[in-house]
């Protein structure tokens, strides 16, 4: 074999080596991030791999002269840089709150629970009638600031005469953080309870929306927080608890998602601490209070444009390319950690269908044709709550039902109004109780 072959050989080969070394220590280092939960910002797991893969070049080199020592220390150095930037945080690591919107103020309530949260006014406007119970909006997330397009559907519910109030979650938006082992379901339904409370204008209507819609079924089957309750809307709801979680059922008719054209804008996810971080929590192997990135680090980092295909999910097929734009980056606010942390326990729970069968609170189901939700977790809820008066299934919409497109948003406050006014339904009352096993059967 000619020399010059032979050379080539022997450089693909010590590349091939050598690309080897890197990729054996990136995987080192996540294995350790993962056994470590990320234990101070990374460095613990960054310093072990780094100060074996020195000794082990050391040793490689022993025998050497000056410049072949050096040689094993090539892919040491990739390696480390590699690995070092997951250590390094790109965002202040304090927590950095959305500015206040110029169209409403953003007041703090301390709440009993502990939790201090943004409070939001909409008091009645327009010439329609004055609506004597107060409207208390929670929004989806589950930890997510109040975006900007629900900020307009409730000023839409304002100008229907309805006194429209809305607080962001603990840990969402505008709302201080919690410790991570604070937040769970139960507290968010006490938070809602604490709220009504602090209010102080009596029973109240309430509309959850998404994640929202889930601590108001949990908070109907809890008769402390229920007691505070005049009427229920319930708008697209998650799974209620543990059993209805593991439900693998059908969605709406087709969704945007894999449709649309992909949300332009910075990812954190391109930035490898956080994509890290963000992807490892996803699947599971590091906790939500994990030591890689702190709650209001992430909270900084994460980006509208991070949600991806999940924004797409909320419109229908049809609409895959004129999604508007939900939210504004100055406005926008997900705690990625505490939303996992608050459907783990949610996943966890057991079953509330024996509370919630005991429920009085009248409520009204909505549901959304092109819905990404599971529907045997809406369905469920209409099972297992009597006190559900009347279903909306909202046609030419997603998940997202009031969203600026076309007339959904007036459609929506309409459904909302009657019900709340106890007058007749805009729609046909579909599908009830008798109705599921077709409803399911024919993929609505």
């Amino acid at each position: 074999m000619p020399p010059p072959v032979i050379r080539s050989l022997r450089f693909v080969g010590r590349l091939l080596t050598a690309t080897a070394a890197v990729v054996g220590l990136v995987a080192a280092f996540l294995a350790l991030i993962i056994a470590t939960d990320g234990a101070g910002s990374g460095f613990a797991a960054w310093s072990a791999v780094v100060g074996v893969a020195v000794v082990a070049a050391l040793w490689r080199g022993r025998r050497r002269s000056l410049p072949g020592r050096l040689v094993p220390f090539l892919p040491v150095l990739v390696a480390a840089a590699l690995t070092l930037s997951v250590c390094v945080p790109s965002v202040p690591t304090t927590r950095r709150y959305p500015p206040t919107p110029t169209f409403v103020t953003a007041e703090h309530w301390r709440l009993s629970t502990g939790s201090r949260v943004a409070v939001y006014h909409y008091r009645p406007t327009g010439d329609s009638p004055r609506h004597r119970v107060p409207l208390v909006y929670l929004n989806g997330g589950p930890v997510r600031g109040i975006s900007v397009l629900d900020h307009h559907f409730l000023r839409r519910l304002a100008g229907q005469g309805h006194d429209v109030y809305a607080y962001e979650h603990a840990g969402g938006g505008r709302s201080d953080l919690l410790p991570m082992d604070q937040y769970s379901i139960t507290r968010s339904v006490h938070d809602l309870g604490a709220f009504v409370g602090e209010l102080g204008k009596g029973r109240v209507d309430v509309l959850g929306f998404s994640a929202g819609a889930v601590v108001l079924t949990r908070a109907l089957a809890d008769p402390a927080t229920a007691a505070h309750l005049h009427r229920a809307v319930i708008a697209e709801p998650g799974p209620m608890d543990g059993p209805t979680a593991r439900i693998a059922g059908q969605k709406g008719r087709p969704s945007a998602r894999d449709l649309a054209p992909a949300m332009i804008g910075p990812r954190s996810t391109h930035v490898p601490r956080y994509a890290v971080a963000f992807g490892l929590m996803r699947l599971g192997l590091l906790s939500p209070g994990n030591g890689l990135i702190g709650q209001a680090e992430g909270d900084n980092a994460f980006t509208a444009a991070d949600l991806g295909s999940d924004t797409a999910s909320a419109y229908c097929a049809r609409d895959a390319h004129r999604i508007p734009v939900e939210d504004t980056a100055q406005n926008f606010s997900f705690s990625a950690a505490a939303s996992l942390r608050i459907q783990q326990t949610i996943e966890d729970s057991p079953s509330i269908a024996p509370r919630l069968r005991l429920s009085r609170t009248p409520a009204m189901l909505m549901i959304a044709e092109c819905s990404s939700q599971v529907r045997q977790w809406e369905t469920t809820v209409l099972a297992n709550n009597p006190a559900v008066r009347r279903t909306q299934y909202m046609p030419g919409v997603g998940h997202h039902m009031w969203n600026g497109l076309d007339d959904n948003d007036r459609r929506a406050a309409a459904v909302i109004t009657a019900f709340l006014q106890d007058k007749p339904a805009p729609l046909p009352d579909y599908p009830r109780r008798a109705d599921i096993p077709a409803f399911l059967r024919d993929h609505k």
